[in-house]
């Protein structure tokens, strides 16, 4: 197991949770701390409870805004990891306002396999500003189902928050906020200038239950949340913010992952709001780790030039069992997206969406198989994504551009569409076809404005015809137990 907190980035936290099976390597950033008050106890709901708890200051913690932290950070994991098998151990961080955070790297050993552990950073604010030197950032191998980093070959910076090989890991929050202090991290994309691709705000790798909520993410370099190779995961009332101009910044982007549920999440980004991966071209088609049994609900979105949720481009593992629902979308680009290509392979099925709200849209809808991007030129031209079996129903938008944009692959059409009871109003300067449509084929029912042909209308009888699953998945029996630090 490994789990690193590093980051030149500014961060403003106000609370912020980390339960984890510490197993190997353990790494977390060190700071400078300024002294903040101290709450006598503090109640909180997590997957489970930890039995021991400490403070950072029993291990040499100070917050005097002067002295750096990494030793006394160090020694606590060193001593509470022996409490894995003991119900495990939560690790008290006082409020301090952090000047300078650093690396910090720790050794638990290999007796303490099933340790688990709680960090709180509790209610107050905690700001970290940490080196702007990229060299200072752990440079990891790329993701096995990606064959390399996202923006450039090679490897990739290492996350903020980033851990491997974990089991019931919680980072949560009363609303507190982490500055990803983005900007530089753009400016060096747009010029060409990174040696690596950038690092992510969260990202948790090959974990079992995992919970991310209460927190605001602003200006993360690139992604904010990525859980990849995982199952069982929640992330709740997340706030997302970054420029609308910004590069890549994607809000949620499940890769690879089983049983998830996103719900009352708020995001303002320059890419997808939700983007639903599983790895790229043959990298993620030999990895083959689909994405599956995914519940949305109650996002708001605003991404002038990306999705609400967008279903690929990277997805040669497959994905399928998508539910989303109660979402609403402003001034974004497009509502559904699906992305696919020649050389993908992998399939996109099974996809539920209803009770969408759009207003101010330059597509309500849009799939296309024409993507590109591809990760090297070592795809197999032969392999061709199936898309199947998507529906979409009980929607409206206001102040669309164009209804639907649907382009499937020649030889090889998206099939099963269905779309129902849908009102999309046109905006004054809209396109005068709203729908386009080619290599697709599906049908609608009480749909406006009247959709292409390759969609025949089913009559009013049939509005009801797109599906979407009455059972719940398991991920959504998922219970809490409150807990509490004192």
């Amino acid at each position: 197991m490994e789990l690193l907190w590093k980051s030149p980035m500014r961060t403003q936290v106000i609370e912020i949770v980390l339960a984890l099976a510490l197993v190997g390597l353990v790494s977390l950033g060190g700071a400078e701390c300024r002294k903040g008050r101290i709450l006598q106890g503090f109640e909180y709901t997590a997957i489970n409870c930890r039995a021991h708890s400490a403070s950072l200051t029993d291990f040499g913690g100070v917050g005097d805004g002067k002295t750096l932290n990494t030793k006394a950070f160090r020694n606590a994991i060193n001593q509470l990891s022996q409490y894995g098998s003991k119900g495990g151990a939560q690790l008290f961080v006082p409020a301090w306002k952090m000047v300078d955070l650093g690396a910090l790297t720790s050794q638990a050993t290999s007796r303490y396999t099933s340790t688990k552990m709680l960090f709180f950073l509790l209610p107050n604010t905690w700001e970290c500003k940490a080196s702007e030197d990229a060299t200072e950032w752990p440079v990891i191998a790329p993701l096995p189902s990606y064959g390399r980093g996202r923006d450039t070959k090679g490897g990739r910076y290492i996350s903020f928050i980033f851990g491997t090989n974990l089991t019931d890991v919680v980072v949560t929050g009363d609303n507190g906020t982490i500055d990803g202090q983005g900007a530089l991290w753009w400016q060096q994309f747009h010029k060409g200038k990174l040696k690596y691709t950038r690092p992510y705000m969260i990202e948790i790798l090959h974990s079992d239950g995992i919970q991310i909520s209460n927190l605001t993410l602003v200006n993360s370099p690139a992604w904010n949340v990525h859980p990849v190779y995982s199952s069982n995961i929640l992330v709740q009332g997340i706030t997302i913010i970054a420029p609308v101009t910004s590069p890549n910044t994607d809000g949620i982007n499940p890769d690879s992952c089983t049983n998830t549920r996103i719900e009352d999440c708020y995001i303002v980004s320059g890419d997808d709001c939700v983007a639903v991966k599983s790895g790229w071209d043959e990298y993620g088609i030999k990895y083959g780790m689909p994405t599956k049994h995914l519940v949305i609900r109650r996002l708001t979105c605003i991404s002038p030039y990306s999705a609400v949720i967008a279903l690929g481009s990277e997805m040669s593992g497959g994905i399928q069992d998508v539910r989303a629902e109660d979402i609403l979308a402003v001034n974004t680009e497009s509502g559904v997206r699906i992305k696919t290509a020649v050389g993908r392979g992998g399939y996109v099925k099974d996809i539920y969406v209803r009770g969408m709200t759009m207003k101010t849209m330059k597509w309500a809808f849009w799939m296309t198989g024409n993507y590109g991007s591809h990760a090297d030129n070592n795809y197999d031209p032969h392999a061709l994504p199936v898309i199947q079996g998507i529906n979409y129903k009980d929607m409206v938008a206001e102040d669309v551009k164009m209804a639907a944009r649907l382009e499937g692959i020649a030889g090889d059409p998206f099939t099963e569409i269905c779309i129902s009871n849908v009102t999309i109003g046109m905006a004054a300067k809209a396109k005068k076809i709203p729908w386009t449509c080619t290599d697709v084929a599906g049908i609608t029912s009480g749909v406006s404005p009247r959709p292409c042909d390759l969609l025949p209308d089913q009559g009013p009888k049939k509005i009801g015809s797109c599906n979407f699953p009455t059972e719940a998945l398991p991920i959504d029996y998922l219970k809490f137990k409150k807990c509490s630090i004192a």
